[in-house]
C-alpha cells in the first residue's frame, strides 16, 4: 500500500517512499491475531493531509530517500496516544525540511499499538523500535548510510517510544528472529518532540490507559516512567515542549531533563512559551518555526560521519 499522499515534498525524493516490512512473517507476540488496518483521512484540505493508521498487525517502515543524502538516518516515530499512528503531521511533513534540505533519510515506523491484543503488549512498541533500528543498520550499506548515524525522533507518545529505544535498547523485548537483530540497538542520538515520558502525576492519561491499563500498579509506573530508565549509556538528547502544551505537561520534558542532567548524559532542552501540543512542523509558528533548523544542526554535531572531525 502506498501511503504517502501525492505531496510536492515527493518529486524532490531521489526515489518514490518505499515500505519495508519490520518482520518476516507475523511479528513476535502477535501471533493468531488478524487485525483489520485501517487508514483513515481527517482533513478536506488535499494539500495538507492528516491521515492515521491503526489495527497494525504487520508494522512496516517507509523510506523516504532524498535526492542528495548526507549519508545520516533518521528513525522517526510519530505519535498518536498509543491509539494510532499519526502519517502527516509527524510524518511525511518532515520530508520537505530533513530529507529534501537537510539530505537526511526517513525511515517512519508503523508501529504495533499496545491495545490490539498482543502478547507482551507494554513492550511490542519498542520491540518494533528495537528491530527497526537494527534493520535500517542491516541495510545502511545498500542506502548508501553510516550505521553509527542512525538516530530516532519520537513525537508525543511516539517521544515515548523513542525515549524507551535510547534507554532501554538493551533490554531483550523479543526473540531474534534473523541475523539483523544481532545489531546494535542503541541509536546515535534521540530527539524528543512534546514526548510522553511520565506514567505517574504527570503523565497523558490515554497514553497512560492505553498502554499500562486502567490501574496500573506502582511498579508498572515507575518502571514505564522513563525518568527513571537512563543511565550512562543513554545517549544524547535533543528535546522541546511547549509550556503552554494542555495534553502533554511540559513537566515530562523537565523530568527527562533533570535526569539526564543528574546521569550527565550530553543534552540540549528548547522550552517554548506558546505552541501548545502536536504542533509537528506544519503547526509551528513564531520563533517555535526554527526548530526543524536547530534540532537538524544538532544531528549534524552529534552524528559526525566519517571525516567530519569530533563532535565540538
Amino acid at each position: 500500500m502506498a501511503l504517502l499522499p501525492g505531496l510536492g515534498a515527493a518529486q524532490a525524493l531521489a526515489v518514490p517512499p518505499q515500505e519495508l516490512p519490520l518482520w518476516p512473517g507475523t511479528p513476535p507476540g502477535s501471533e493468531g491475531l488478524a487485525l483489520p488496518q485501517r487508514i483513515v483521512e481527517r482533513s478536506t484540505d488535499p494539500a495538507l493531509p492528516d491521515r492515521y493508521i491503526d489495527g497494525i498487525g504487520a508494522p512496516f517502515l517507509t523510506v523516504y530517500r532524498p535526492r542528495k543524502p548526507d549519508g545520516r538516518a533518521l528513525l522517526v516515530v510519530p505519535g498518536g496516544g498509543y491509539q494510532r499512528v499519526v502519517l502527516d503531521k509527524e510524518g511525511s511533513a518532515l520530508v520537505p525540511a530533513f530529507a529534501q534540505e537537510a539530505g537526511l533519510t526517513l525511515f517512519l515506523l508503523h508501529y504495533r499499538l499496545p491495545g490490539e491484543g498482543h502478547r507482551d503488549a507494554r513492550d511490542v512498541p519498542l520491540a518494533d523500535a528495537q528491530r527497526a533500528i537494527r534493520l535500517i543498520r542491516r541495510h545502511a550499506s545498500g542506502w548508501g548510510l553510516d550505521p553509527d548515524s542512525v538516530g530516532v525522533m519520537g513525537f508525543s507518545a511516539g517521544g515515548h517510544v523513542a525515549a524507551s529505544l535510547a534507554t532501554r535498547h538493551a533490554e531483550r523485548v523479543y526473540p531474534a528472529v534473523d541475523a539483523a537483530d544481532a545489531l546494535e540497538a542503541r541509536p546515535a542520538y534521540a530527539v524528543l518532540v512534546y514526548p510522553v515520558i511520565d506514567m505517574g502525576a504527570h503523565a497523558h492519561p490515554g497514553s497512560r490507559s492505553k498502554l499500562l491499563g486502567e490501574d496500573p500498579d506502582a511498579a508498572a509506573v515507575r518502571a514505564y516512567s522513563l525518568q527513571n530508565r537512563v543511565d550512562a549509556s543513554t545517549p544524547p538528547v535533543f528535546q522541546l515542549h511547549a509550556q503552554d502544551d494542555e495534553v502533554v505537561p511540559v513537566e515530562n520534558t523537565l523530568l527527562f531533563e533533570a535526569a539526564l542532567r543528574a546521569a550527565g548524559i550530553e543534552h540540549e532542552t528548547l522550552l517554548y512559551a506558546h505552541g501548545g501540543h502536536g504542533f509537528g512542523v506544519r503547526g509551528a509558528r513564531g520563533t517555535l518555526a526554527a526548530w526543524p533548523s536547530l534540532a537538524i544542526a544538532w544531528i549534524r554535531a552529534h552524528a559526525p560521519l566519517p571525516g567530519e572531525g569530533d563532535v565540538p
